[in-house]
């Protein structure tokens, strides 16, 4: 069995996940990281992607919706704006929001009209891609 360190994923409005893991894969703006116990200690911003946590045998995956991941020896913390299970995501919700920021890319006014559609259009995506893994 892997040594365990802990992991906390916060949101604005709740403790997402608070437990003891093997691994985490998170999405940096670089790439996607594994992180281990005993990481190399480190602060870098997240992309929107999906957080793959692994423990016990077992890997569960979640929808995130960027931020920051703070890596200690023993401790990791991710600050997200958003973050679900594959279960708690309301996969028609999810379409319709994706099919809004095709809309709006299509009739954007000016470069800061484009850069919120794409990311709109990005956690959308991410969102249906989780939720289809159910």
């Amino acid at each position: 069995m892997a040594s365990k360190f802990h992991l906390q994923i916060m949101t604005p409005t709740k403790t997402f996940f608070d437990e003891e893991i093997e691994m985490a894969v998170v999405r940096t703006i670089e790439g996607d990281m594994g992180i281990l116990r005993n990481h190399i200690p480190l602060v870098t911003p997240l992309s929107v992607g999906i957080i793959k946590l692994k423990s016990d045998g077992t890997t569960r995956e979640a929808a995130i919706a960027g931020g920051f991941v703070y890596v200690e020896r023993t401790k990791t913390v991710i600050m997200t704006d958003a973050a679900e299970w594959p279960e708690e995501i309301d996969l028609n919700r999810a379409q319709q929001a994706k099919e809004r920021a095709e809309n709006r890319l299509k009739n954007c006014a000016s470069e800061i009209d484009t850069i919120r559609a794409e990311i709109a259009l990005s956690k959308a995506l991410n969102r249906i891609t989780v939720a289809q893994k159910k």
